[in-house]
C-alpha cells in the first residue's frame, strides 16, 4: 500500500475544501437568484390589484362604552378583527383580564 506524504495530503485537503466552498458559493448564487425571481413575481402580483390607500379607520367617539371597558380605541389601517386578536394576545401574555388594560390606539407598522 502506498502512503502519501504530508505535502500530498495537504494538497488533497485544500482541493477538497476548494470544491466544497465552490459548491456552497454556487448554491448561494442560485438561492439569491431564485429569491429575486420570487420577490419580483410577488411584487408584480401585489402591484396589479393595488387600490388607492384608504384613510385611517377611526372608531366613532359618540358610541357608548361597554361596562368594564377603558374608553375609545383608535384604529389606523388595522381591521377590527386584527385589533381584537392583538389585544387578546397582549392580555394573555400579561396574564391580566382584557378589561383591566387600556389600549389607546393600534397602528400597523410597515
Amino acid at each position: 500500500m502506498d502512503n502519501i506524504g504530508i505535502l500530498d495530503a495537504g494538497i488533497v485537503a485544500l482541493l477538497g475544501y476548494a470544491v466544497v466552498f465552490f459548491g456552497l458559493i454556487l448554491l448561494m448564487i442560485v438561492v439569491t437568484i431564485m429569491g429575486k425571481i420570487f420577490m419580483a413575481k410577488d411584487k408584480k402580483k401585489t402591484a396589479a390589484p393595488a387600490a388607492p390607500a384608504a384613510a385611517p379607520v377611526v372608531t366613532e367617539a359618540a358610541a357608548p362604552t361597554a361596562p368594564g371597558s377603558a374608553g375609545q380605541l383608535k384604529l389606523y389601517d388595522v381591521e377590527p378583527k386584527t385589533a381584537a386578536m392583538i389585544m387578546a394576545i397582549v392580555a394573555d401574555k400579561m396574564g391580566k383580564p382584557l378589561n383591566e388594560l387600556r389600549f389607546i390606539s393600534i397602528k400597523e407598522v410597515k
